[in-house]
């Protein structure tokens, strides 16, 4: 098996789990738990912890509601005793079968203004906020620059891991500071923005997945900030409005009507939104696609590269709407894989991996996905 950051996965992952963790430490723990800020879940369902809707268990569930908690955990024998995986909402991510180790899930919760100079404030947010409500919260609050990003799905702490954006922006122009717990090093760590190395629905969190657990994010939120709206469609969705001079909240208003319409609800069909991301190809392929399909969207990727839409290539493939069972493609966005109502985590890394073959088949193209796959 092997996940999304490229290499394999720390074990073997059996189908049914047994917890099989030391009784001791359990009862250890579990005694601690309520003053430790943390609970602990055994065989633990994350069903419900996935927008996929995919039935997955771990072996043990420790929820964190408080900052503190994540030194003394990983300096336990509880979280050296078996494999870690790091879960926020679920929203980036496919389980693919259970998870034989512990999942840690962040829900911590706080916002807190550091500083306003009356131009820009810097912000800390805990990384269990929920993503889109601290948007609704910048805004409420007369800052803007997150408009664009209202409504993606997840937590705070996920944010800068995928380098997450949409409709022109994206969230790395805002960020100061993270902060998160080096597993490697055993200690805390602070990036800033360079630090971060943030490229295309990337950074260097994404890229050691497995060394750091995020825990804060600092933002720099101007209140002046200028609106962009070149985005197909966002200018269009303003005039349905009768929206002459947007204001950062009409803005998001109109992007917020968009994505509705565009993309499926998780709430209703399983989901992770965008599962592929726009490929960069070399410049000469991008040349010689283009010559053949004049109608291919592409834009300057840099350093020879051109990124291509994926969305075109999966469509222009036929596999727009395509289902086998019940994992499939939406009819709705062609980028966006979706669980029809019991495909499993496997059956739909199986369709994903079909529609990457027939892409690469057919253009020479190879998609890699958005979400990390466990």
């Amino acid at each position: 098996m092997v996940d999304t950051c490229g290499s394999p996965a720390p074990i073997p992952v059996t189908t049914r789990v047994t917890p099989g963790l030391d009784a001791g430490i359990l009862r250890a723990m579990s005694a601690r738990e309520s003053n430790e800020g943390y609970s602990i879940i055994e065989n633990a369902s994350l069903r419900g912890r996935n927008t996929f809707g995919v039935e997955a268990r771990a072996a043990m569930l420790v929820e964190v509601r408080e900052p503190a908690a994540i030194e003394g955990l990983f300096n336990s024998s509880l979280l050296r005793a078996r494999p870690v995986l790091v879960l926020g909402e679920g929203s980036n991510v496919l389980l693919t079968r259970d998870w034989p180790g512990i999942v840690l899930s962040i829900a911590t919760r706080g916002i807190e203004v550091l500083d306003d100079d009356g131009a820009t404030a810097r912000v800390r947010v805990q990384a269990g906020e929920h993503w889109n409500d601290f948007v609704h919260w910048s805004l409420s609050e007369g800052f803007s620059g997150l408009e664009n990003l209202v409504l993606i799905p997840g937590a705070v702490g996920a944010a800068p891991i995928q380098n997450i954006g949409a409709y022109g922006a994206e969230v790395r122009e805002f960020i100061v500071e993270v902060e998160a717990w080096d597993r490697e090093a055993g200690n805390w760590a602070r990036f800033d923005n360079a630090q971060c190395a943030f490229a295309y629905r990337d950074s260097v969190f994404k890229r050691a997945c497995d060394r750091y657990v995020v825990t804060a994010v600092t933002f720099a939120l101007p209140r002046q900030h200028t609106l962009r709206m070149e985005y197909a469609g966002v200018r269009e969705e303003l005039a349905h409005m009768r929206v002459a001079s947007p204001t950062p909240s009409m803005l998001a208003e109109a992007i917020t009507r968009l994505r509705r319409r565009k993309l499926p609800d998780p709430a209703q069909i399983g989901n992770a939104g965008s599962f592929f991301k726009n490929p960069l190809v070399d410049d000469a392929l991008a040349q010689t696609l283009r010559r053949e399909h004049a109608d291919l969207p592409a834009w300057p990727g840099g350093a020879g590269k051109t990124k291509v839409s994926a969305a075109w290539l999966i469509e222009r493939a036929g596999l727009k709407g395509v289902r086998d069972g019940d994992a499939g493609m939406s009819d709705r966005h062609a980028l966006v894989l979706v669980n029809h109502g019991h495909a499993s985590g496997a059956q739909l890394w199986g369709f994903a991996r079909r529609v990457r073959a027939t892409v690469r088949e057919r253009f020479g193209v190879e998609l890699e996905p958005e979400p990390r796959v466990v």
